[in-house]
């Protein structure tokens, strides 16, 4: 079999092509396109439609036809090489960045590790390997401080359309980062023996995380604590070492389900209605600072991730009696019609007599 010989050209559009992780036939195709457009501004012609551009793969030499007719001007390959420079360039870092954001379009949802590049504004930018992403404030933690070169895992939120073209957008304060890092952390998760049901988060503060076994004999809440909590303790890290993790085991049973995303709070009363889906919770008067947090933070985490509305009282607290109505205050007595005599008669009967002094 005979050896194939590639020319320069050849090997410089694979080249090309293999480093921008995009099809050599865009590339040819770009070179087409910058090559009319030289030929258009050198000759004046804006009849385009007209002409055909064709391009050797192997040498590189572009002919120019019209009507089927070769009328490629005298030593235009060198001239259109300089006045296409720029568009082929153009055109190549387009279809570069199409090719990385179809790509990333299908890691939406998972988490990649970064790094801090620059601060644009309040905006992060940060080098996710392929392409920069964009970190608003809105998808950053309150309780970290980002600095240049700073290592850190991001979730990808997804890919936006903004004033400077369609943006990777990544996160710190998505509760898929803590999803992710789970995944990451626990191989039960990892497999599907666990499942993380639902994840209510305040970034920065703390995270419920409802968890539930899908394999008999394994303990979901053991699986994602790991032995002496090594597992979460390499989560809480990730999320910056500040942030809280609660794991709860899933109940069916909505009593016993909220007495639990209430922990750490203990010896909870729960009294449903079922109608309005709310939720009365009593809680002896030594735990009431625990189910209600800093800030009202516990009992409303665990309102989102029950998806109850929660009401926390006291035990000790008195409970209201129905208020009666208030009778009318009189010196005379209460006179029942039709017994007017007699009730005159026994006022009389209980009259203190006059004491003379």
């Amino acid at each position: 079999m005979p050896a194939t010989i590639r020319s320069e050209f050849s090997l410089a559009l694979n080249q090309v092509a293999t480093e921008r992780g995009i099809d050599p036939a865009i590339v040819l195709e770009t070179i087409k396109a910058a090559i009319l457009a030289a030929y258009r501004k050198d000759y004046g012609s804006d009849e385009l439609e007209q002409f055909d551009v064709q391009l050797n793969g192997d040498t590189g030499e572009a002919k120019i036809f019209k009507d089927g007719k070769d009328i490629t001007p005298p030593g235009f390959g060198r001239i259109a090489a300089q006045t296409a420079k720029q568009v082929i360039l153009q055109r190549i870092r387009e279809a570069e960045k199409q090719a990385v954001l179809a790509d990333y379009q299908t890691k939406v949802g998972a988490i990649v590790p970064g790094m801090v590049l620059r601060f644009d504004g309040p905006n992060v930018i940060v080098d996710i390997g392929r392409t920069q992403a964009v970190m608003p404030v809105s998808e950053q933690s309150q309780s970290e401080r980002y600095h240049l070169n700073q290592r850190l895992s991001f979730y990808i939120e997804g890919i936006r359309e903004t004033t400077r073209g369609n943006e990777i957008i990544v996160s710190r304060a998505h509760k898929g980062l803590v999803e992710g890092l789970f995944r990451r952390e626990v191989p039960e998760v990892a497999s599907g023996a666990v499942e993380l049901r639902v994840i209510a988060r305040e970034a920065g503060g703390r995270t419920k995380v409802a968890v539930y076994s899908t394999q008999s004999g394994v303990d979901p809440v053991g699986s994602c604590v790991g032995q002496k909590g090594v597992r979460v303790q390499g989560v809480i890290g990730e999320l910056g070492g500040m942030e809280k993790v609660d794991i709860i085991q899933w109940n069916d049973d909505a009593k016993l389900f909220i007495a639990s995303a209430l922990a750490p709070a203990k010896d909870l009363d729960v009294i449903l209605n079922e109608e309005k889906k709310e939720a009365q919770v009593l809680v002896p008067d030594d735990q009431l600072s625990l189910a209600i947090g800093r800030d009202g933070q516990n009992v409303r985490l665990a309102a989102k991730l029950t998806g109850w509305k929660i009401d926390i009282k006291g035990k000790g607290m008195p409970v209201e009696a129905p208020k009666e109505e208030a009778q009318p205050k009189t010196d005379q007595p209460v006179v029942e019609k039709g017994t007017n005599e007699k009730v005159e008669e026994k006022a009389v009967a209980e009259k203190p007599a006059d004491t003379k002094v």
